[in-house]
């Protein structure tokens, strides 16, 4: 048993070595299939050392039974010889005790070496191997519960803004003696407010008005006065100046939604103030020296889920 011992730690060192030398010289594209042969060898080679440890385990026990008969069979044929002996001799109690002590002693044998085969058989089966990519999944889908539970937990105790907003401006509309009236939330809000004004504070405004065409006289009040504007068209966030054409190209032909530019452009076309409430803030006036009557908006940072809107103030009756 020790030379076969002996020879499989010799073919393992051996097949160790082969295996290395074939991972060092396969290239990143053969590395698996590489790998998959590597494992392929190893399971060979363990199987057939662990097929010869059984083969000699079996012919060990074979001999040790073998050797139980002969001695069995030589009994048998001392006691008819005894037995045809003229003396007739009979089985003494040391020797029944001896007969007794050498079975229970190749019993044990026997059970001996089948535990010893089942733990070489149990350490000698491949591990499972690990699924990193599994567990990396179920690390990350942990993590990403972890922070929306957290996310869950911050937004419960954030001030409902919204809220906070409408209520401000209720307050300020009540002081004011005015009304918010909605306007439809969509790109052309401010236009469309400034339209509403139109119509019920300056009664002569012609009927064709709508906001394709409050959109087409504050982008050719823009163009005509351009170096008025440059200031207000200075990307903060890129830190380079738009150009005017484009931006009046894009404001007229599109939804873009209009803000500080195309109030002072419809203010100063319409010759009237625009006043616009906001909340936590003193109300923003734009061309103050204006003749007409003075048209009045809210701004919304916060009420509207498309983002920020106008609405339009009527006088309360």
């Amino acid at each position: 048993m020790k030379d076969i011992l002996k020879r499989h730690r010799k073919e393992k060192k051996d097949l160790q070595n082969k295996i290395t030398g074939m991972k060092k010289q396969a290239s990143k594209s053969q590395r698996k299939e590489v790998n998959a042969k590597c494992e392929l060898l190893q399971a060979d080679l363990q199987s057939k050392h662990d097929k010869e440890i059984s083969e000699w385990q079996n012919n060990n026990l074979n001999q040790q039974n073998t050797d139980l008969g002969e001695v069995k069979e030589s009994g048998i044929k001392t006691e008819n010889k005894q037995e045809n002996d003229e003396d007739n001799a009979e089985i003494t109690p040391e020797m029944l005790l001896a007969q007794l002590e050498l079975e229970n002693k190749e019993l044990n044998n026997t059970e001996q070496n089948q535990k010893q085969l089942q733990q070489q058989q149990q350490q000698q089966q491949p591990k499972k191997r690990r699924n990193r990519q599994k567990e990396r999944l179920a690390k990350r889908e942990q993590e990403i519960a972890r922070m929306k539970e957290e996310a869950a937990k911050e937004a419960a105790i954030q001030p409902d803004l919204q809220k906070l907003e409408q209520e401000s401006l209720d307050l300020l509309c009540n002081t004011l003696n005015l009304k918010q009236v909605d306007i439809r939330p969509d790109g052309h809000c401010l236009f469309a407010s400034i339209l509403d004004q139109l119509k019920y504070r300056h009664k002569h405004i012609s009927d064709d008005y709508d906001v394709y065409k409050l959109r087409h006289l504050a982008c050719e009040y823009i163009s005509n006065n351009r170096d008025d504007f440059i200031p207000y068209l200075f990307d903060e966030t890129t830190m380079q100046l738009q150009d005017v054409d484009e931006y009046i190209r894009e404001m007229e032909s599109t939804a873009k939604w209009g803000g500080e530019i195309e109030i002072i452009a419809l203010a100063n076309i319409f010759d009237c103030p625009i006043s616009i409430l906001i909340s936590g803030q003193a109300t923003h006036k734009v061309n103050e020296s204006g003749t007409n009557p003075e048209l009045k908006l809210v701004y919304y940072k916060h009420g509207y889920s498309l983002g920020e809107h106008y609405n339009s103030l009527h006088d309360l009756e």
